[in-house]
């Protein structure tokens, strides 16, 4: 059992999971989440719950972050109970995909109290947290890496992107535009398939075993699309949020973007149709619609 004492804050569907994998490697664990619901079964399994994230800093040494955007975490860091206000947390590692400036802004917030930031979000979605395979992007100082490279393996594989907050997150931004573009050309490829009369399955077979293959031919479109539930545990309006930044990222140093700002305007468009909580396959649902088809394996 580690003498470090950990908190966790946000214990949806990436939380929730990594959470676990902490109490199930033996770990302390100290705990708070806006939904009871969420906090209570994780202290069912061994953790500690807390009203607030205040009282979470004031009983563990390193506390996790897993948070929906960047108003969420600096609330939580910087609220009337907040973590910048305790008294015993040293490290504060940022597991959100909240974008650099968004980083910038909650290092320093924790600075001018002495305490450390890490920035380091994560990638793999909810099986990934569920088995511990996440990719964890970090950035921080090489020396507060190597002291969190065992615990971070709980969750996954750490790489080290260097030592300034905001650098994890321009990876981040990197690999989710790239994520969202595969669902968005894998959906009208799929569409274009099944509208001159292939089958749907045998597509996706030929695609994985060819040049074409993505994480959403591999993963995403078998479980989700194919099979009619559009449900890989990942909300549109997270996605849109993940390519806005980036956008704006790119934007701020002068990268183009012409594929990327027809992957937000997709996402966009399917907020808008779906719902706010739709989940981001339902970009193929989109597509299909406009289409007239369904792609679908057949039974």
């Amino acid at each position: 059992m580690s003498e470090t004492i950990y908190g966790f804050i946000g214990l949806g569907n990436m939380g929730g999971p990594m959470a676990r994998r902490l109490l199930e490697a033996g770990n302390v664990l100290h705990v708070t989440d806006s939904d009871p619901a969420v906090m209570h079964r994780l202290a069912a399994c061994g953790a500690v719950a807390h009203d607030n994230a205040q009282d979470v800093g004031r009983a563990a040494d390193v506390v996790f972050l897993s948070l929906p955007d960047g108003k969420v975490v600096e609330s939580v860091l910087s609220g009337e109970q907040g973590l910048a206000r305790a008294n015993r947390v040293k490290c504060v590692v940022d597991l959100s995909t909240i974008g650099p400036v968004a980083a910038q802004r909650a290092f320093d917030i924790l600075a001018a109290q002495g305490i450390e930031y890490v920035d380091a979000p994560i990638s793999g979605g909810p099986t990934g947290a569920e088995r511990g395979t996440l990719a964890v992007m970090v950035a921080c100082a090489p020396a507060r890496y190597e002291a969190l490279t065992q615990v971070l393996g709980h969750f996954g594989k750490p790489f080290y992107l260097g030592a300034e907050a905001g650098q994890a997150q321009v990876m981040k931004l990197a690999n989710n535009l790239l994520s969202a573009t595969a669902v968005a050309i894998t959906s009208e490829a799929m569409a274009l398939g099944v509208k001159a009369g292939l089958d749907p399955s045998v597509m996706i077979d030929v695609i994985n075993a060819g040049s074409g293959r993505n994480s959403a031919t591999m993963e995403k479109f078998p479980k989700a699309v194919l099979t009619g539930t559009f449900n890989v545990g990942f909300a549109v309006r997270l996605a849109h949020k993940d390519v806005r930044l980036c956008l704006e990222e790119a934007e701020r140093h002068g990268v183009p973007m012409v594929v990327g700002s027809s992957v937000r305007e997709m996402l966009v468009m399917t907020t808008a149709i779906c719902g706010h909580d739709a989940d981001y396959t339902d970009v193929a649902r989109v597509v299909e619609d406009w289409a007239g088809v369904k792609v679908r394996a057949k039974s």
